[in-house]
């Protein structure tokens, strides 16, 4: 299904309503009744989902870094383009470890945003690992961002079945995977305390360490990045991603 959030490539995705464009119509047609089950990247997932629909599962949480493109044949970053991104969290932190950098947004998808590239349009890409893993082109990967330099969107690398309420699903059962879902409900949990949507610089990541949960969470306030971490028992991950959020937001 072709969404609002495919059609429209000519302005950002905060001009337009945000990333919930991407399922508006899938979740109609979950909540209607034509689909039984809608699969998304969880990232693209807002933090409120709409009455009627539960995440029934998640998959396995692949790198949930962020990537540096640059175009085929290039070694090394050419000042003269602007840098290409697609959210205003990825903007902030980019300011922050490429200040000499115009940033400046990109759409489309993956392979049409690699396009733009090569076509001389921007010195680099900044695009999540796990998009562009799925796609085989880990090749075109010329660095890594740790989660310390580019805090990963909430939820980045997991992707969530959705069903409607009061349906069960037994068979989900084989792909849920609990880690993911409670790094998952920790990163949201915070997200949604922000009152952030998806378009909205916050950013929240979760490690488990054993029986431990460690949260990273982020805001911007005027210009300013804001960071904080939080640890606290797993089975309590997504009371401390609200905690974290509270600790931010006293800050601003």
């Amino acid at each position: 299904m072709k969404t609002t959030g495919d059609k429209i490539l000519d302005r950002t995705l905060d001009k337009i309503g945000g990333k919930g464009l991407f399922v508006k119509e899938l979740d109609h047609a979950l909540l209607s009744g034509t689909v039984d089950i809608t699969i998304h990247s969880l990232k693209d997932l807002p933090s409120e989902l709409p009455e009627g629909i539960r995440i029934a599962a998640y998959s396995k949480r692949e790198e949930a870094e962020d990537v540096l493109i640059l175009p085929q044949g290039s070694d090394s970053i050419d000042k003269g383009l602007p840098i290409g991104c697609a959210s205003s969290r990825r903007t902030a932190q980019l300011k922050g470890l490429f200040p000499d950098m115009d940033i400046k947004p990109v759409r489309g998808n993956v392979l049409t945003r690699l396009e733009k590239l090569d076509r001389g349009e921007y010195s680099a890409l900044v695009l999540a690992k796990a998009g562009i893993g799925r796609l085989g082109l880990d090749k075109r990967i010329s660095r890594e961002f740790t989660a310390e330099e580019m805090l990963p969107a909430a939820g980045q690398g997991i992707i969530a079945v959705e069903c409607r309420d009061g349906c069960e699903f037994g068979f989900l059962d084989a792909v849920n995977d609990l880690g993911s879902q409670i790094r998952a409900e920790a990163e949201r949990a915070f997200i949604r305390e922000m009152n952030g949507g998806c378009s909205a610089p916050a950013a929240a990541y979760c490690t488990l360490n054993g029986d431990m949960a460690y949260i990273t969470g982020m805001d911007v306030k005027n210009g300013r990045v804001i960071k904080k971490s939080i640890k606290g028992r797993a089975e309590e991950a997504a009371e401390l991603g609200r905690r974290l959020a509270l600790m931010i937001k006293s800050e601003e």
